[in-house]
């Protein structure tokens, strides 16, 4: 039997043999049609019910019968074209040869699911589509790295964790602004080479940290932590951190862990009193997240050590972390932060191209009217004069610190300061904001949405606002007002990851601008400005929350 068109979409012709055609009316191809959706819905189906079934074989730790139903459900989801589907199937049949031992063909296949992942569109319509093929990414991609390291593959777990990020921080600002592609653009496949010579062109020890779930495991169940340290030297070294006796002690995961820290620093009342004292939380983080590795941390103060963070970990401050005896990592360590090692080369490359022509510096502190119903910053006010009055340029506050007078100056400015209020959105990401005067025409929101439409020449900004550095994780990417002024231009950003009363943050941030003027280097800068800080306001509350987000040094250095 053979199928012919006939250059009519209202029928076709079948032909059995030598016989007459038959021709269909439109009523009958629509049948004819709805029966081939309804097959292709059937093998979906029949499909999802063997990876259901391989599934619950994996939990019970039948990983031979595991994996044969993983590979029904792959020869079913392959004939449906469901690449998600293939995906998931790719991903379960790898856990299955994973636990079975068949570390090389379990590597074969994760790599196959994630090339497979690859071709399905970041801007499909469908929810579920979106949701199942983000969850698949992520679970693929840790459940690969397992796999590479039971090889003995150190590096290579490396770059499937960089890969990771780049995809995800990718998506997420093409997601914002297909037309935005800086992140993208400079961002190829990350190669350990690249990677150490980024920790030898900054003469900084790089530390990547990678959370891998197991999602066969019950609620609550422990993840693993792996930390690869990469030192100026370009070495190497891989560690492991044991978060099981986090579980055992607080029966809790690291991710809920981080998140109950998180929501203790959103309460206004967060770390008035706690100065000097041993924060059980912070010093909990410390064992998990600095102890495995501390023997390669250097020992001088003033050198930088940059955390590449990742999911929960992207949302705690690291300069507040307390070894055995109290001490705090900011008093050992000139601290910086990105989302990814390769953002590193993205902000070198900003930092080097910059114009020489862009040396304006913008000041905004307090506007006024605030949107919404947020009240005046007085202090913020008196920071941005005392700011300006420090490069002799003139603070923007008050009714004339409008969107419409502010943006226009951004992308002629090399330094951008805002002292204002900042809101952070938690289900959509790019619609947190830095407030401004509002307007006949506009609310005074400047969203990380509009920010992408920016080309920017910052070699600094500064959000001296409240919860600026928080964002939305979604996959391994954080959408967030930090990653779109990086994705715009900026080679610096430092942000706040809580709320801080105005009048220590005045007084840090003078002291930060002072320092700069001493010293070029931002991130040593900042670390003297947070420790005079804590000297006059010791609560830890008011000098914590500020973080250094990619490039330390300036142009000319």
């Amino acid at each position: 039997m053979g199928w012919k068109r006939l250059g009519c979409a209202t029928f076709v012709s079948i032909f059995v043999g030598v016989s007459v055609p038959l021709r269909l009316n439109s009523t009958e191809l629509f049948s004819k049609t709805s029966l081939l959706a309804f097959s292709i819905n059937a093998r979906k189906a029949e499909a999802e019910r063997w990876l259901n079934q391989g599934i619950e074989q994996l939990r019970q730790q039948e990983w031979d019968a595991a994996i044969q139903s993983s590979q029904q459900a792959l020869t079913l989801y392959q004939n449906s074209r469901d690449r998600v589907g293939i995906a998931q199937s790719l991903n379960y049949l790898g856990w299955g040869l994973y636990q079975n031992g068949q570390y090389q063909a379990a590597e074969q296949r994760l790599r196959q699911g994630i090339q497979s992942l690859a071709s399905v569109s970041a801007n499909q319509k469908s929810y579920d589509t979106q949701s199942q093929r983000l969850e698949t990414q992520v679970a693929s991609y840790q459940l690969l790295q397992k796999v590479l390291i039971a090889q003995g593959k150190i590096n290579e777990a490396l770059l499937v964790s960089e890969q990771s990020r780049v995809r995800g921080l990718s998506e997420l600002v093409n997601r914002g602004d297909p037309n935005v592609a800086t992140i993208t653009a400079a961002m190829a496949e990350p190669t350990i080479e690249q990677i150490q010579q980024i920790a030898q062109e900054r003469n900084a020890t790089l530390i990547e940290y990678s959370i891998i779930d197991n999602p066969l495991a019950e609620a609550n169940q422990p993840e693993e932590l792996f930390i690869w340290v990469i030192e100026p030297t370009g070495k190497i070294t891989f560690r492991q951190s044991n978060i099981t006796q986090l579980w055992q002690k607080q029966k809790t995961t690291l991710t809920d862990y981080v998140s109950n820290i998180r929501q203790s620093l959103a309460t206004s009342e967060w770390g008035v009193g706690l100065s000097r004292r041993k924060i059980p939380a912070f010093r909990q983080l410390y064992q998990v997240l600095i102890e495995p590795i501390a023997d390669k941390l250097p020992t001088d103060p003033n050198a930088h050590v940059i955390f590449i963070p990742q999911q929960s970990l992207l949302m705690i401050p690291f300069a507040p972390l307390q070894d055995e005896s109290g001490n705090y990592l900011l008093e050992k360590h000139t601290i910086l932060t990105a989302p990814a090692i390769m953002v590193l080369d993205v902000t070198r490359r900003t930092r080097v191209n910059r114009p020489d022509s862009v040396q304006q510096w913008l000041v905004v502190g307090n506007p006024n009217p605030m949107p919404g119903e947020f009240s005046p910053l007085p202090a913020a006010e008196q920071e941005a004069k005392a700011i300006a009055s420090l490069v002799n340029t003139q603070a923007i506050t008050g009714e004339v610190a409008t969107k419409a007078d502010i943006v226009p100056q951004m992308s002629a400015s090399r330094v951008i300061h805002f002292a204002t209020h900042g809101i952070f959105d938690e289900q959509q990401g790019w619609e947190s904001a830095i407030a401004l005067a509002p307007t006949q025409t506009d609310n005074g929101w400047l969203t990380a949405r509009e920010i992408l439409d920016l080309n920017l020449n910052a070699e600094l900004v500064v959000l001296s606002a409240c919860n600026t550095g928080r964002g939305s994780i979604s996959g391994d990417g954080v959408a967030s007002l930090s990653s779109a002024l990086i994705a715009s231009g900026a080679s610096s950003v430092i942000v706040s990851l809580w709320s801080i009363p105005d009048s220590p943050t005045a007084f840090l941030m003078q002291e930060f601008y002072y320092n700069l003027q001493q010293n070029s280097d931002k991130a040593q800068a900042l670390r003297k400005a947070m420790l005079t800080t804590m000297e006059k306001h010791p609560d830890l509350r008011d000098w914590a929350a500020f973080t250094l987000i990619g490039e330390s040094q300036s142009p000319t250095d």
